[in-house]
């Protein structure tokens, strides 16, 4: 009876990966990790899920950019739009805005343009421009207006005065108006001293102006009347002639006829941002023949007035800055106004007395044309520098994007919810991409080539502003119109087809969840050239586990393509390992 030898079965080995960490763009990455990824999320992580699908809210024609409040406001066509509903403020010039929310107010740059989301007749210009000609009067008065006879002019002092009497005393060549007080019985010198104007507008003015107000006076008869002054006091109406109260100097009241411009301006500012209810900005360039490399910050609640100086805490402020170079971003953070250049990060600290710091931080600050990209998450600020992804925490910025690997990426916009940063950038293909990275967790997706233009968060859901297309998508998908299908996508990096003990890989199991109607599509390629060789497709409803068979072939390595249409989630992928012979 012949005697056959006996074989012994293949001793299989498992490797179970059962964590799956996301996007990984290096050469090599650790296991869980995936080398490319297509909407796929963090928000069931550990497990390996399709994000949520999208909703379409609506589609702008002409687009300027979004801003998040209570309600979603949107610049289209040239007009303001709070929850889809038009606002009285049209006229807004084409091409891309920076909103800014002040209190309950809309603020639009470079159109210098507010609007209330409460009160949708409260609109109109943050500047003030008003030319009036005519027969002008000039009177001496009070702080409040009230008209004050003429002084007695001369270099002596008046015999027997009479209480109150005023005297402008011109000796020594000096010019100083001093009131008669009975009770002392002496002369005082008056230290500020007012003037009354009054204009043949009837009305005109008190609209366009509000008392303190810091405007540009010219065309008045005083030269000391003329430049940059406060309105102390302005009054008139549509029956009555308009007046004004500045802080000068005249010999007696007169009138002559003239022509009188008045203008309260708002500096031209790169970026803009509201922090401890001022509006700040910043400017790099040239302003008529110098050279302007300032930081400037409204009145305290007064987004119109940039240059009042009344000598209180709560007046304008402007800074000259030493360092070169471009501004590229500026963002309120904890409190604090911040304004990047390339290589610089610029914070103010903000002074209840009015003397407020600028300290200068030498590192990475924001790549040019990449301002979209900052966003405060919890107590750090996120943004895209000329080299990587950063997060600052008021010291030195720390990356946060060794996961992207090589690529170089510019004109960067995020928004963030959720602890989730999300963030669309352009790679060097010209070709777009959307990040997300999961805060908590430090991982990265990508989603897809979604070009987003601006960012806008409101009431829980995060809102994106499609560059190419002028859809507003709602990421989060709680609203709008929800997309039919969605195509995701795993690629795994380098995977050794055989080990160094002669163990080679001769299935994978996938232990996953698929909604009705999914479909699942595996594939291969070896020795990373070729195409990529479909090696099986499934489709099952609910929670079950598959095995894909792998045919043998001699390589080096190969890659794991996991590809799908519709809603699904990985609990497991598990390769199961043989032992092979020498040959």
């Amino acid at each position: 009876m012949p005697i056959f030898p006996t074989l012994s079965p293949s001793k299989q080995t498992r490797i179970v990966t059962d964590v799956f960490n996301g996007y990984d763009h290096r050469l090599k990455i650790p296991d869980g990790c995936f080398y490319d990824t297509e909407n796929l999320s963090a928000r069931h992580w550990p497990l390996l899920s399709t994000r949520p699908l999208r909703g379409t809210l609506t589609t702008l024609q002409s687009p300027g950019g979004l801003i998040g409040k209570d309600a979603l406001c949107w610049v289209d066509g040239g007009a303001l739009y709070v929850n889809g509903a038009p606002t009285g403020l049209t006229g807004l010039t084409p091409g891309p805005k920076q909103l800014v929310s002040m209190g309950a107010y809309v603020l639009i740059f470079p159109d210098k343009r507010y609007c209330s989301t409460e009160d949708p007749a409260d609109f109109g210009s943050m500047e003030a421009d008003l030319t009036v000609s005519g027969d002008i009067e000039y009177h001496l008065c009070t702080l409040d207006g009230e008209t004050l006879p003429d002084p007695t002019v001369g270099g002596e002092e008046p015999a027997e005065p009479e209480n109150a009497q005023l005297w402008l005393d011109t000796s020594g060549g000096g010019r100083r108006l001093l009131q008669w007080s009975a009770s002392l019985n002496l002369w005082t010198e008056l230290a500020t001293v007012y003037t009354k104007v009054t204009l043949p507008s009837m009305g005109q003015l008190p609209a366009l102006f509000r008392q303190f107000d810091g405007v540009s006076v010219t065309g008045l008869d005083f030269d000391g009347l003329n430049g940059e002054k406060i309105l102390y006091a302005l009054g008139g109406g549509e029956q009555e002639k308009d007046w004004i109260v500045l802080a000068g100097l005249i010999e007696g009241a007169r009138t002559a006829s003239g022509t009188v411009r008045l203008r309260r301006t708002v500096p031209d500012m790169d970026y803009v941002c509201q922090c401890q209810n001022r509006l700040w900005g910043c400017r790099y360039g040239h302003d008529g023949d110098k050279v302007v490399n300032e930081i400037y910050a409204s009145a305290l609640g007064d987004f119109k007035n940039f240059r009042q100086y009344l000598g209180l805490s709560t007046d304008s402020w402007t800074a000259s800055l030493g360092s070169d170079g471009e501004f590229t971003g500026a963002v309120s953070y904890l409190g604090h106004p911040c304004f990047f250049k390339e290589d610089r990060i610029h914070m103010v600290t903000v002074s209840a007395g009015g003397a407020h710091r600028l300290d200068e931080t030498a590192c990475r600050g924001v790549q040019k044309g990449s301002a979209a990209s900052l966003q405060v998450l919890g107590e750090s600020l996120y943004y895209k520098s000329r080299e990587d992804v950063c997060v600052w925490q008021g010291g030195f910025p720390q990356s946060v994007s060794a996961a992207l690997g090589e690529e170089r990426y510019d004109s960067a916009a995020a928004g963030c919810v959720d602890g989730r940063y999300y963030l669309s950038m352009r790679d060097g293909a010209g070709d777009w991409q959307l990040f997300v990275f999961d805060t908590e967790r430090g991982l990265w997706y990508r989603e897809d080539g979604l070009h987003v233009s601006c960012f806008a968060a409101a009431v829980g859901e995060l809102y994106a502003l499609d560059g190419d297309s002028g859809d507003v998508l709602a990421l989060k998908g709680s609203v709008g119109t929800p997309e039919e299908s969605l195509h995701w996508m795993a690629e795994t990096g380098i995977l050794h087809y055989q080990t160094a003990d002669r163990k080679y890989v001769s299935r994978y199991n996938l232990s996953l969840r698929m909604q009705r109607g999914a479909r699942l599509t595996i594939y291969l390629r070896y020795d990373s050239e070729g195409d990529w060789e479909e090696s099986g497709q499934l489709s099952i409803s609910g929670t079950g586990t598959v095995s894909i068979p792998i045919r043998p072939r001699r390589c080096d390595h190969m890659q794991l393509r996991l590809a799908g249409e519709g809603e699904c989630r990985i609990y497991a992928l598990t390769r199961v390992l043989e032992t092979g012979s020498d040959m």
